[in-house]
């Protein structure tokens, strides 16, 4: 999950009061309230000049044979950079949290993101439970490290999408997908076969395995990833045992550039459809590095790379353990990283806070 600190998103989650599944609506997971929507009623998404990358892969097949290979991958589990090799297929859980049952917390057009992916009717995202990166600041914990959720079928996930696109969202956001890349597959293939037309969002921390990714090329059309370190210590620290963080990140990012380039905002829309999209949580006391981070992004991808400097880290979950990330950061700190990105010759930075 993206540990972002995006205080609008958890919002978001404790007020959402129910999740929709193709056209009915059911109780959220620990919640008692509903959503009273009638998805019939709502406008279909007005046709778009852009087609999603996917489709050629699902047309001739490659779409539900990568999923399989995911699938079975997850036997011996090699998903993610932590490769616990836990038989996720007979029940076990892997170091993510997950087995091969698909839970997922939430789901709705959501308005916290980027306003290039949000538009006008949201971003369509679901909110997977469990996560591999277990940061100890994580604003989400609640879904991504206390498996707040519940267990969904892969035909309730494409029934999602659908549901999505039905509501007029811009995108489908898939939001700590990473241990469910499988399943996301699968369910994007049956989507697909009926009538899913919208971009494809991989909401990523960012330390994915090359090899994953490459199964991904032409699946995703955004991806959305944070770079959070550029130290291995601090990695090994706040997310415990991420110490490959800095390198997998940028060897991955590198990947994700590569397939779907700098994004390009649509005319008259201000939408993205396709392109890599980092984002930055500016910490405490610099731990993350930040100068380092906006340095090695300018040196080794293209310098109108989009980046969206975050600056709403807060100390939630297990932050007060460690005094040197027990607070907000300071006006200081947030122009000392916007000077970074601009001394590194970046020109394509968003800036949220400061």
């Amino acid at each position: 999950m993206s540990c972002t600190g995006n205080t609008d998103r958890r919002r978001f989650l404790k007020t959402l009061g129910g999740i929709i599944i193709g056209g009915s609506v059911l109780p959220a997971a620990g919640k008692l309230g509903f959503l009273h929507t009638n998805v019939n009623a709502m406008s279909t998404l007005s046709p778009t000049n852009y087609e999603p990358l996917y489709l050629k892969l699902h047309k001739n097949g490659a779409l539900k044979a990568r999923a399989d290979v995911l699938w079975d991958m997850m036997r011996s589990c090699s998903l993610c950079p932590r490769e616990c090799e836990k038989n996720r297929i007979r029940g076990q859980r892997g170091d993510c949290n997950a087995n091969s049952d698909l839970e997922i917390s939430s789901f709705a057009p959501h308005f916290g993101e980027e306003r290039e992916l949000v538009g006008r009717n949201g971003s369509g995202t679901v909110f997977f439970t469990n996560c591999a990166l277990h940061c100890v600041f994580c604003i989400n914990y609640d879904v991504s490290q206390m498996g707040q959720g519940r267990r969904r079928s892969i035909n309730d996930l494409s029934n999602m999408m659908l549901t999505l696109q039905r509501m007029g969202c811009h995108n489908i956001n898939m939001v700590s997908p990473t241990h469910y890349a499988p399943h996301i597959l699968k369910a994007l293939d049956i989507a697909a076969g009926k009538g899913l037309r919208l971009p494809l969002v991989y909401n990523t921390f960012g330390w994915e395995k090359l090899e994953i990714l490459q199964l991904l090329d032409g699946v995703v059309d955004i991806y959305l990833a944070d770079f959070k370190y550029d130290d291995p210590q601090a990695a090994d620290k706040y997310s415990p045992g991420a110490v490959t963080y800095p390198e997998i990140t940028k060897k991955a990012l590198i990947e994700m550039n590569r397939q779907v380039g700098v994004p390009e905002v649509e005319t008259g829309k201000g939408l993205i459809k396709k392109g890599l999209m980092i984002r930055h949580l500016i910490m405490p006391n610099n731990v993350a590095k930040s100068d380092l981070v906006m340095q090695w992004i300018a040196q080794n991808l293209p310098k109108d790379t989009y980046i969206n400097v975050m600056s709403q880290y807060t100390p939630v979950f297990k932050a007060n353990q460690y005094p040197e990330i027990n607070r907000r950061i300071t006006q200081r700190e947030y122009n000392e990283v916007v000077l970074a990105a601009s001394r590194a010759g970046l020109t394509n930075t968003r800036l949220q806070g400061g």
